[in-house]
């Protein structure tokens, strides 16, 4: 034994091995205080007359005292990041626009851009009921056409300049060639030819195929009829299944021209079908009528058909 012990007393051993447990449980407890905490799951405990409550702000503060007077610790709590509409999040909201612009019309083809009644215009629509005026009218501004061709050919100047780049993007890209068959004639020149169709075929056959002096397309200084080279079914309805023909059909328009006497509309231009004849109107107008369809002057400038003579 170590020492002598007073009688009640708690020998200094006993005492030193009690110091030590209580410091281990306090250890342990801590620690199952700071698992809790990490966990998020704590001991139950029971509610005492001091528990702070957690019903609102307003009485957590003033029944967080203790009955001595002096405020009760408040226990610490995580805090997470506010909701306000400031707060930084992974998918902000964008911006509600201020407001959609209204939508900006694309502009529409003007029909009246141009005269479809002066003999001077790209656009002049000459057919069977609607001849020129004055019935003698010739171009100022012809010039001579620098192509292969049969007769000579004369045309307007801006037509000049557009057959001979639809000759030459012909060649590029076929290997091929044309040659112009004939292209202005005067009125005089019209007379002539007019009354050689009605001497040889009647004037009912030879008005559907040669326009009376005064109300040809040829008479404008627009208008060329085109033919292969070598000649191929030159001037007869087969030009349009040769090669020549059927770039043309397809490809004229780039240019500005127009076949001016489609198969399918012989009721509504008075004419048979002529795979050869083409109308310089200028590329505005000849791209507007590829990209809609229409192949006749009468119907996108909503005039009457033209059958006839009056």
């Amino acid at each position: 034994m170590v020492g002598d012990v007073r009688p009640g007393a708690v020998h200094p051993f006993r005492r030193r091995r009690i110091a030590a447990v209580t410091a281990v449980v306090a250890v342990l407890a801590a620690g199952a205080l700071a698992a809790g905490a990490v966990s998020g799951r704590g001991p139950a405990l029971e509610p005492s007359a001091h528990a702070v409550p957690t019903s609102s702000p307003t009485s957590a503060s003033s029944s967080s005292r203790s009955p001595s007077g002096t405020p009760a610790p408040t226990p610490t709590l995580p805090t997470f990041p506010s909701a306000s509409p400031n707060a930084a999040s992974p998918n902000p909201a964008r911006p509600a626009p201020s407001g959609s612009p209204d939508p900006t019309a694309a502009p529409s083809f003007d029909r009246s851009a141009h005269s479809i009644d002066d003999p001077n215009s790209l656009w002049v629509v000459v057919d069977k009921t609607r001849p020129l005026h004055p019935a003698d009218y010739a171009p100022t501004d012809l010039v001579d056409v620098p192509v292969p061709h049969v007769w000579a050919p004369k045309l307007r100047r801006e037509a000049s300049d557009a057959v001979v780049a639809l000759f030459g993007a012909f060649t590029a890209e076929t290997g091929l060639q044309l040659q112009s068959q004939s292209s202005y004639r005067s009125y005089s020149t019209q007379v002539d030819v007019y009354n050689q169709d009605v001497a040889s075929n009647g004037q009912a056959i030879a008005d559907t195929s040669t326009a009376r002096p005064g109300t040809s397309e040829h008479q404008t200084g627009l208008t060329i009829d085109i033919s292969a080279l070598p000649g191929i079914c030159s001037l007869e309805a087969c030009f349009g299944d040769t090669p020549h023909g059927t770039w043309l059909a397809g490809n004229a328009w780039r240019f500005g021209f127009l076949l001016r006497y489609p198969a399918d509309k012989v009721p509504v231009t008075g004419y048979g079908y002529e795979p050869w004849h083409f109308r310089y109107i200028g590329v505005e107008l000849a791209t507007e009528m590829h990209d809609r369809g229409v192949t006749t002057l009468e119907e996108l400038f909503g005039l009457p058909a033209a059958p006839g003579y009056n």
